[in-house]
Formats: structure tokens, sequence, C-alpha cells
């Protein structure tokens, strides 16, 4: 069955649970429930989607209705199983670029990273992890606004960029944080800052990426170009940047001051505030664990939706 996060767990179980009652005979040894779910469960491929709809202007839609919603995979229709414009707690982690770079600027990105982090909701958590030769988990995922201010503020500027390896860390902690009840239903994101390529990670980039798109998690992305725009070797962080984000239905940001961040901080949270979530039981019976492309279409004109771009489908019997 998919390792799906969130909405899988909730509908899988909630489906698992009414069928079980509607085919157990009433005297039926209650050892032999947990198989019959169990056998349920593994049929039903559940797709959890966590979308952004804009207008010509840029400006969120949070209006929309389930029949608004239109959703493709891999060019067949499917029927929607779950949707909601309510905001569900979220769980993320807060990355920051703290390599010797960074040192003139880490005053400016210490605060517009604490600006974010005030407005986390009582029921959402964050953790804080920083990066330079080596990669920190400063504090681990809470909801304690004190203790994510006081890690952000622990953080120094030195040595090298491993970047990857930060993000690679990052994507498996919140995998930690996968749902055991319907409570514990979280979105999951990355906000990371860098300002500059990986020079010393032990991680690829084709593992970062492949995990990322295994995952459930939405990846937003500041670079922080040092100088020019066009500058020569800020090209691979820009495209490495896009490429996350853009796979996972996320943005990516790339300021040439750092004066900018509060400003992209907030742009962050505002789409955050602004998603719905929605879920779909796909129609595909194969067990490939090929790629599934994925498209939402709008159908109330010049509207436009954002999501994570596919995902991989199951494998085994």
């Amino acid at each position: 069955m998919i390792a799906r996060l969130g909405f899988a767990f909730l509908f899988a179980a909630a489906i698992a649970t009414a069928l079980g009652a509607q085919q157990q005979p009433p005297q039926q040894p209650p050892q032999q429930q947990p198989q019959q779910q169990q056998r349920f469960r593994a049929g039903v491929e559940l797709v959890s989607l966590n979308v952004t709809v804009t207008d010509g202007t840029g400006k969120y839609v949070t209006d929309l209705g389930q029949d608004d919603f239109e959703v493709y995979e891999d060019g067949a229709r499917q029927n929607l199983t779950f949707f909601s414009r309510t905001q569900t707690p979220i769980s993320l982690a807060l990355l920051l670029d703290t390599s010797a770079s960074m040192e003139e600027r880490m005053p400016i990105a210490q605060e517009a990273a604490i600006g974010f982090a005030r407005q986390l909701h009582k029921d959402d958590q964050a953790a804080i992890i920083d990066f330079d030769s080596q990669v920190r988990i400063l504090a681990p995922f809470t909801g304690d606004g004190a203790a994510l201010e006081k890690a952000i503020r622990a953080t120094t500027a030195n040595g090298s960029t491993s970047l990857y390896n930060a993000i690679y860390i990052s994507l498996k902690e919140l995998r930690k944080t996968r749902a055991t009840s319907a409570s514990d239903i979280r979105r999951q994101a990355v906000v990371l800052l860098s300002d500059g390529d990986d020079t010393s990670s032990l991680i690829e980039f084709d593992e970062v990426l492949d995990l990322a798109k295994r995952s459930e998690t939405t990846i937003y992305a500041i670079g922080l170009r040092q100088g020019e725009i066009g500058r020569r070797e800020f090209k691979e962080a820009e495209f490495v940047l896009r490429q996350l984000s853009q796979e996972t239905g996320g943005r990516a940001y790339f300021p040439t001051d750092a004066r900018e961040l509060p400003k992209i901080y907030q742009a962050i949270w505002d789409e955050l505030s602004s998603q719905y979530s929605i879920a779909y039981s796909s129609t595909n019976p194969k067990r490939d664990g090929a790629w599934r492309r994925i498209l939402v279409r709008i159908a109330r004109p010049g509207l436009t939706a954002r999501t994570k771009q596919g995902y991989y489908g199951p494998t085994g019997s």
C-alpha cells in the first residue's frame, strides 16, 4: 500500500471499519477482524493533495467548492473522496543556511524566521534545523514558540553548505510525525533558506529529489542571491531549489536583498493558510511502482491550481 501520510490514514481506516461492520458475522471471533481490515486496506490507494488556487492577479481564491475541482491521474479523471477548506494543522521544518557566507545577513535572516515561526497556530508544530558543514536539529518538532525562537537566535554563521544533507534529514524527520490517529493528521512542509550551491553534502541531489517526490511534503525554497541576479555560481542552486519546489507543489523565491525576507516568509505563510485539502482513491489498479502524473483543474474560468506533480504508485501484490 502506498505510504500516504494524513488523509490516507483517515479514509482507509474509516472505510475499512465500515466495510468490516457490513461483512463480518456478529459471532465472528475478534482475532479475525484485523486480518480482514488489513486485506481491504491493501486494495485501497488514496492520494492526498494540498492545493493552492490563484486568479490571474496571483490572489488566493478560497471560496471554491468540491465541484469546482477536477483531478486527473495520468489523464484519467478521478473522483474526490475528501474535500476541505478548513486549514489542517501543519508540521513544518524550518531550515536555515548558516554557512560562512551568511554572516553579515544572519541578524536579518533570524528576525525574519522568528516572525514566521510566531504565526504558527496552537495545533501546529515546527522544527528548527540549521546547516553549514554539518546539519543540526536545534529544536525538534514542537508547538512551543519560545523554544523555536531560542533555537533560531542560537544560530551562527560558519563553514560550508551541506544543503542536500539538510533537506534529506528534514524529510526523514517529517516522516516521524506520521499520523497514528485522525486527530494527528497534519500537512507537511519544508521552508528553507540558502544563499548558494551545495558544497559539502554526502547525499546527491537525485537522492534528495526522489525522497521529496515520495513524501507528502511541500517544499518552499528561498534562494538568497549574492550580488547581481544572473551571477553564474548561483545557477545550480537556482535549478535545484526550483525543481524541489515545483515537484512538491511549493514555490521558490530568489531575493537579492536580505531585507526582502520578512515579506517572502509572510507570502509563504499566506499560501499555507489558503490551501485546500483534497483526496481521491486512484482508479489505477497496477502495482508497478511507476510514477503517476497528477493534474488539478478548476472549473471556474481564470483560475489556476498548483499541487505536487505526481507520486509513485504502489508495489507488491
